[in-house]
């Protein structure tokens, strides 16, 4: 097969170097050739005019959508280094682009079985939304619950009158003992026979209203019988169809093996591919190249465009491959290939100290250097936890309190006994803890204070990148006030109401928050020597003395 998207250099490339070993893609500082190639792709978007696609750099926030692009650097069966293009999903309405790769599999293809299965659930989507508007399905709902409040407000009426009833009887009785024989035991015989009247009353009144609801559901379950019957229809046809999807995705590796998205993911916690799986750049360069016998030597992929709202992307931004959706691919179709070390193995904070800054029996206050986690990772065990353990091997308590971002610094509580964790957590949920952060941010914010509030989740196809999510999100505040401008960055002070994972650096970075990110921010902006962010006050009642204590320590940027 004839190489048609290789694309030559346009300079020459004669000074640069090859990589030795092929990009680790889901930690990277892309190749200064992957740089090259990225900067050349850039361009040909600014200038094209072969298609139109709304990437929200004019202005036109309005339906922009802003796309992942990836470049892989190659050498073709000639001996020529070039490279590959690809973006993610579809860009101007379509997946297929005369400079690009094409898709692993080509989902637009009218005549393939997916668009006609498509077809056939959107026929079934429209019958359902006609048969779902019909207005008696709606005044039969309203039916049946003004039927079951009738019921409930009846009985419930019923059963106090017998309560009352029962009152009135007993006191009856106590006058029957006064009474002579004859008359007290006919009126007591009449009392009984008023509680039998009652509980008869009770039943007819359960039998009489369950008659209603039954025949009110009955006409419901009548009307809306074909309703179900399509919506569960669509539903199967749908697994199915997504089922075949996963099954035509296949991709290749440097073997010459192929494999598709179900067995990939069969081997994986997920079991199930996630949406959208298989669209992503990467994949694409990667099955393009071993198709064409191409040797893969780099990739890298940007961000070109606006962001989606509830994701932080920065316009020409270099990011990784993602690790719910990506990984599993990458890992079989990188099988045989060497690649660079991952970087996340290797221990950051190795010679990097804890400065205790305050302790007696029962804590301690400690100056968390950046990069040391909070607690053993996954693939790092050195962590405060595991070095304090060792230090205060008697202590009983958990140790750890609450939690610092790996890559931030500064100031954290310490817990030695039960009883101290214990009270600090209450602070903590309380939030009577004072906490403030200092953060070096990119760019000039022109406010001097402000207060965010973006609910944020877990992006469970890209952990530990969090999301904004107004439906699913949990609530996350934070105050703020500009310390400094210098040098097109502003010196900031936070303080973080609440304290969710990734808060500061999310609210930092995210455009209904502050647009800037924190500058060394490997997720949500771009690498640099560090997370400038520190944690330097904190202020708490002390568990025991019940003393007012407070603490600051200065960032060391």
């Amino acid at each position: 097969m004839q190489d048609t998207k290789f694309i030559p250099f346009k300079a020459s490339i004669e000074a640069y170097a090859l990589p030795e070993l092929f990009t680790f893609p889901f930690y990277y500082q892309p190749h200064p050739l992957c740089l090259l190639a990225a900067k050349e792709l850039q361009d040909y978007l600014l200038s094209q005019t072969d298609w139109l696609h709304n990437f929200g750099l004019n202005g036109e926030v309005h339906n922009a959508i802003g796309k992942m692009f990836g470049v892989l650097l190659v050498k073709n069966q000639h001996h020529e280094i070039g490279y590959l293009a690809a973006f993610s999903g579809k860009i101007a309405g379509t997946n297929q682009l005369e400079k690009f790769v094409p898709p692993v599999f080509d989902t637009l293809d009218k005549g393939g079985f997916f668009m006609q299965g498509q077809l056939e659930v959107n026929t079934l989507s429209e019958q359902i939304k006609r048969l779902a508007d019909n207005p008696q399905i709606a005044r039969l709902e309203n039916k049946l619950q003004q039927q079951n409040e009738l019921a409930l407000s009846a009985i419930q009426a019923h059963r106090e009158k017998m309560i009352l009833g029962r009152k009135e009887r007993k006191a009856q009785r106590a006058t029957a003992e006064t009474l002579p024989s004859d008359e007290g035991a006919l009126l007591i015989e009449q009392l009984a026979q008023q509680s039998i009247a009652h509980k008869n009353q009770l039943r007819d009144l359960n039998h009489y209203w369950a008659q209603q609801i039954q025949k009110a559901e009955d006409d419901l379950t009548q009307l809306t019988a074909e309703l179900n019957a399509l919506k569960q229809q669509r539903k199967t046809l749908s697994a199915t169809l997504q089922q075949k999807l996963f099954a035509e995705y296949r991709f290749l590796n440097k073997q010459g093996e192929l494999k598709s998205l179900q067995a990939i993911f069969q081997q994986t916690k997920q079991l199930t591919p996630p949406s959208a799986a298989g669209e992503c750049a990467a994949p694409k360069l990667l099955h393009y190249a071993f198709q064409q016998g191409m040797q893969p030597l780099a990739m890298a992929e940007f961000w070109w465009g606006a962001a989606p709202s509830s994701e932080i992307r920065q316009h020409k931004n270099f990011y990784t491959a993602c690790l719910g959706k990506c990984q599993p691919i990458l890992e079989h179709m990188l099988t045989g290939i060497t690649i660079e070390k991952n970087p996340l193995l290797n221990n950051p904070a190795a010679d990097k100290s804890i400065d205790i800054i305050y302790a007696d029996e029962a804590m301690l206050v400690i100056n968390k250097p950046a990069e040391l986690l909070s607690t053993p990772g996954k693939e790092i065990e050195d962590s405060v936890y595991f070095r304090l353990r060792q230090s205060y091997p008697q202590a009983t308590g958990p140790l750890i309190v609450h939690r610092l971002d790996m890559s931030t610094s500064g100031l954290m509580l310490i817990a030695l006994t039960k009883d101290a964790n214990k009270q600090l957590q209450k602070q903590f949920i309380k939030r009577t803890i004072k906490k403030r952060y200092v953060a070096l941010l990119e760019g000039e914010i022109e406010q001097e204070t402000g207060l965010i509030e973006l609910p944020l989740r877990l992006d469970i196809d890209d952990r530990p990148r969090q999301l904004v999510c107004y439906q699913h999100g949990r609530a996350a505040k934070t105050e703020w006030r500009v310390l400094e401008r210098k040098n097109k960055q502003t010196k900031i002070l936070f303080y973080p109401i609440t304290g969710r994972t990734h808060q500061l650096r999310v609210h930092a970075a995210h455009p209904k928050g502050l647009n800037a990110p924190i500058v060394g921010d490997d997720l949500y902006g771009k690498t640099a020597q560090r997370l400038h962010l520190h944690a330097e006050y904190i202020a708490f009642t002390h568990p025991v003395t019940k003393e007012l204590m407070e603490f600051q320590v200065d960032a060391e940027f």
